[in-house]
């Protein structure tokens, strides 16, 4: 498995844009509501509790962010619990697959805009694990204006933009 550097500084390299970033902000959050809606849908019982493939996700992502990087795993679960309070509210509401697809759509449209001002394609092109580390990386970001995780900033950085010079130079060179 990757480190969280090693993550953090892939995903980064396509995004050192500020205008995206603040895209990301928007886009990304939408986009992991609309698929807790989703997944919420598909429920089933255990010993009388019912459950849905929502939460099941969350435990196994918030694991993974765990053991990635504990400090932004402990914001990522602050931020998860009104995500999954609230999508467990539109799964009960008249039509909460219409309302996740459309969620889901604008969430998407408005990370592709923030593409076009970061002139680079989103990171999960070439690694589809770069769907999880969105949510990490923006974490990561709030915790650097913060000003926390200073050193975390400071090693990944460098890193994102030297393998931002290798896809532009790439791209030059195709």
């Amino acid at each position: 498995m990757k480190s969280a550097v090693e993550q953090l500084a892939t995903y980064k390299s396509v995004h050192l844009n500020p205008k995206n970033i603040r895209t990301h902000f928007f886009g990304v959050p939408m986009i992991i509501w609309s698929l807790f809606v989703m997944l919420g849908t598909l429920r089933f019982e255990v010993q009388q509790f019912e459950v849905s493939v929502a939460m099941l996700f969350t435990l196994v992502v918030l694991v993974y962010y765990f053991i990635l990087h504990a400090r932004l795993a402990i914001g990522l679960t602050v931020f998860i619990i009104p995500v999954i309070l609230t999508s467990e509210m539109a799964v009960h509401s008249a039509h909460p697959i219409i309302l996740a697809v459309a969620v889901f759509a604008i969430g998407w449209v408005i990370q592709f805009i923030g593409h076009k001002y970061e002139k680079a394609k989103p990171a999960f092109i070439d690694d589809l694990n770069q769907l999880l580390i969105g949510p990490f990386f923006l974490m990561a970001e709030v915790y650097f204006l913060l000003g926390w995780e200073k050193e975390l900033d400071a090693e990944i950085t460098p890193i994102a933009r030297e393998k931002r010079r290798a896809i532009e130079a790439a791209r030059r060179a195709g």
